[in-house]
């Protein structure tokens, strides 16, 4: 798939999933969670390509402007939202799927470097799907199923299957329902 294609594809990830994105224009314009993205992808082939401190200078600087901090080692997948995005924190190893949303002060980090070897999978993965909600993390080398919901502010450190609602400090799962999901992404009755 094209550079283009992908930026079309992020754009309308944005205003299907934000009431407030008025154009194409106002997303391209001024989403600093779609900056982030693209800034991401640029950092991630230099870091593919063995360019790490050029990677890593790039990316802290894409923080600066943004507020989202992601490590060009991460893995994510196509039509990553992070909406209002100040705050969002994605690690080395972390590997996000397609369709993901993720809102403002999301952290997907690692839990302690003790005891971890450099490479070593630390951060979670979040399967095609998932929602975040503001100011949840999301810790450690666990895995979230497709289409789960992480509630406001939670915490969550264990895994969990497709299609759960985590809520809670801990977070515990419990199966959601479509609407629960739907609701979640800001998906309206005509976009099911």
């Amino acid at each position: 798939m094209g550079v283009f294609a992908r930026v079309r594809e992020d754009i309308a990830m944005a205003q299907r999933h934000d009431p407030a994105a008025h154009s194409k224009a106002e997303v391209v314009l001024a989403y600093s969670g779609v900056h982030a993205v693209w800034a991401y992808r640029v950092t991630h082939r230099l870091w593919l390509a063995d360019l790490r401190l050029p990677a890593r200078l790039l990316s802290q600087f894409t923080r600066f402007l943004t507020g989202v901090e992601i490590h060009p080692g991460a893995i994510i997948g196509r039509r990553l939202f992070i909406d209002h995005g100040m705050g969002v924190v994605i690690g080395e190893t972390a590997v996000v799927g397609d369709d993901v949303m993720l809102y403002h002060g999301v952290t997907l980090g690692g839990k302690s470097r003790h005891g971890n070897v450099p490479g070593t999978r630390r951060h979670p993965h979040l399967l095609d799907g998932v929602t975040v909600g503001a100011g949840a993390k999301i810790l450690g080398p666990i895995t979230l199923g497709e289409w789960s919901t992480v509630g406001a502010n939670a915490v969550v450190t264990k895994d969990a299957p497709a299609r759960s609602i985590l809520l809670g400090i801990p977070a515990r799962a419990q199966p959601g329902t479509a609407e629960e999901i739907k609701a979640a992404r800001c998906l309206l009755k005509s976009d099911a």
